[in-house]
């Protein structure tokens, strides 16, 4: 058990850490722009796309309670053990964007994709989150397709 939580904590420091080092350059006020992607700070206030920016300074309080009851139902299935990374990534970049909110008011955001249509703007950390799932994913369609009556 010890070894999970140690796995798990590896990566969520790790993705935190990842993902705050590559803000601080944008917080340094580094852009970059090209025909497609312009790199740039924007500070959104919302979640994807902005929705729910009308909470204001609650949606990180709501964001907080999510991720302590999504800790406590993986500590209480005891997913840790074959997710135990990328759930550390999911935590990790989401407490990333949370710390945002509580330092500067929202999230830090600089990936702005504009090459044929206009995309949200996002960070490292919304990477992370989406991959994370995704690997979630993959692992349990692999277990159930493993699991599956011959």
């Amino acid at each position: 058990m010890l070894r999970n939580w140690s796995i798990f904590g590896i990566a969520m420091v790790g993705a935190l850490l990842v993902d705050q080092g590559i803000k601080q350059i944008f917080l340094a006020g580094w852009r970059w722009d090209s025909r497609c992607i312009s790199l740039h700070l924007v500070f959104n206030t919302g979640v994807a796309f902005s929705m729910f920016a009308f909470l204001g300074p609650w949606l990180k309080w709501l964001q907080l309670l999510l991720l302590s009851v999504v800790l406590g139902v993986v500590v209480h299935g005891n997913y840790l053990r074959r997710y135990g990374i990328p759930i550390g990534i999911l935590f990790g970049a989401g407490l990333s964007n949370v710390m945002d909110r509580f330092a500067h008011g929202g999230v830090v955001d600089y990936v702005d994709w504009h090459c044929g249509f206009d995309f949200a703007i996002f960070n490292a950390a919304d990477v992370m989150i989406d991959l994370a799932v995704l690997w979630i994913l993959v692992l349990n369609f692999k277990k159930n397709k493993m699991n599956e009556p011959v």
